[in-house]
């Protein structure tokens, strides 16, 4: 019997990715230099946004897709923190609206005009401050309109009702830092990971936690829901330091179905997954290649597929959504490659091969649209609901009628569960404790020696006096 290798049927196995020619990339961007383990960009069917280096505040610029080439450095930006911009996110329903969050305390909405910038624009629409210390994370509902949520250093994950601007709950679960944030597919699930070195599924309504991994041979840093498949997929460290991905089952986190050791590099490693082709991406920070995978349902859960390699290494990767890919190239994914040395932004599609200029059905299934499926008051209620599907064909332009009206209030306190988040004291990490510590210290030494200088001086005083004293009187 004749030996024949043993091929998987796969309609992705020949994705290849094809990186921009550099008049359709942009260049001459100042791109950010912070460390903070977040992407910097953000995309949608219409604007590219980016985190700038700037100094005295934090700022980000916003272009048009069709404006590419190189931007004038006095390209307008929108500079309204007080801090460096952390994490940037476009609603997914009203493509002209943009979060930010920042080391100012602060989460910011931003409404850009038609056209992009004509001026730097200082002003938000909407201001929302509750967090105590910086903030890392923003993360929209996927599913309902105006609902957002921020993770601060404060350890706490607020989610904010932007048809009030106020937040309407907290979840206060985590003990240290929160690493990263996933919903599922209707957003009634929420899983973070944490500094704790824990992954938490959560339900976000109610701040419950309904399953908790402590990840002592997988160190967790960041977590994706795999779809409605009711799995979970993270990446981390192993315990002999080299990057790992684990697949989890989200009703059972007390064992891993697998882990797979990818490679002993030490930057951190970014899932994406694609919902309607089944495929994973996994970018390292400061790598310049992008690995991809097919996940399915029975073992061995992962297959490998290809490889993208470039010699530019990648500081962040924004994602284009699925309404705004061309159909007519085959495109199934676009990433943003931000390349910090060069100032450079650089589209990669990830192209199915295909000699059929025609819709192609197989690679396009119904993808999440543009219409919320839920009104926030009727997802806070307890309402979860599929999101609203649309078809690619003949490709879908069609803009959301939605409009982002800010709520006009005067609030001095805000209160959550019972406790006035403006007032409420910051837990303190141990370098916080250290630096206090020395600082109490150093006061302390300064006050001695202010004291013996007294002392000298008061002995000087005294002799003075002494001195005066044995004086002879004239007659």
């Amino acid at each position: 019997m004749s030996w024949r290798p043993q091929y998987r049927s796969s309609k992705f196995r020949n994705v290849y990715g094809k990186a921009a020619s550099r008049e359709h990339c942009f260049d001459g961007i100042p791109i950010t230099k912070n460390v903070h383990d977040n992407h910097f960009c953000a995309v949608n069917a219409r604007f590219l946004a980016i985190v700038t280096e700037s100094a005295g505040g934090g700022s980000f610029l916003v272009i048009p897709l069709e404006q590419t080439g190189r931007i004038e450095p006095n390209y307008p930006k929108v500079c309204g923190h007080q801090g460096n911009v952390l994490d940037i996110k476009w609603n997914p329903f009203i493509e002209n609206i943009i979060a930010s969050c920042s080391e100012d305390t602060s989460v910011r909405i931003w409404e850009i005009p038609e056209g992009g910038l004509k001026r730097n624009m200082t002003e938000a629409v909407l201001e929302l401050y509750g967090h105590s210390r910086r903030v890392g994370i923003v993360e929209w509902h996927p599913t309902t309109n105006n609902i957002l949520l921020s993770a601060g250093y404060d350890y706490k994950v607020l989610i904010w009702n932007l048809d009030v601007g106020e937040p309407v709950k907290m979840i206060d679960c985590h003990t240290d830092v929160i690493l990263c944030m996933s919903f599922n597919s209707d957003g009634s699930l929420l899983a973070t990971t944490c500094k704790d070195k824990k992954l938490r599924v959560v339900e976000p309504r109610s701040g419950r936690v309904l399953q908790e991994a402590s990840c002592k041979n997988h160190r967790v840093n960041r977590v994706v829901f795999l779809g409605s498949t009711k799995r979970l997929l993270t990446t981390g460290v192993s315990r002999w330091n080299t990057r790992q991905i684990a697949l989890w089952d989200q009703e059972d986190l007390s064992m891993p179905l697998i882990e797979e050791e990818i490679d002993g590099l030490s930057g951190l490693l970014f899932p994406f997954y694609d919902a309607d082709t089944h495929m994973l991406y996994l970018a390292g920070k400061g790598d310049g290649n992008i690995r991809y995978y097919e996940i399915g349902s029975e073992k061995p859960y992962l297959s490998y597929l290809m490889e993208f390699r470039s010699p530019a290494p990648q500081k962040g990767l924004g994602v284009m959504p699925k309404h705004g890919l061309d159909v007519s190239a085959c495109e199934v994914f676009r990433f943003y490659k931000l390349i910090t040395l060069k100032g450079l932004i650089e589209p990669i599609s990830m192209i199915v091969p295909r000699r059929s200029e025609t819709y192609q059905e197989d690679i396009y299934p119904m993808t999440p649209g543009t219409e919320p499926a839920l009104t926030p008051d009727e997802w806070l209620s307890g309402v979860n609901r599929d999101p609203i599907l649309m078809s690619l064909k003949e490709g879908y332009k069609r803009n959301s009628k939605i409009v982002f009206k800010a709520p006009v209030r005067e609030k001095k306190s805000v209160v959550v569960n019972g406790i006035d988040l403006l007032e409420n004291v910051p837990p303190r990490t141990e370098n916080e404790l250290l630096r206090m510590f020395f600082r109490q210290q150093d006061e302390i030494r300064r006050l001695k020696d202010e004291l013996s200088q007294k002392d000298i001086r008061i002995r000087q005083l005294q002799l003075e006096l002494k001195n005066f004293r044995n004086i002879p009187k004239n007659n």
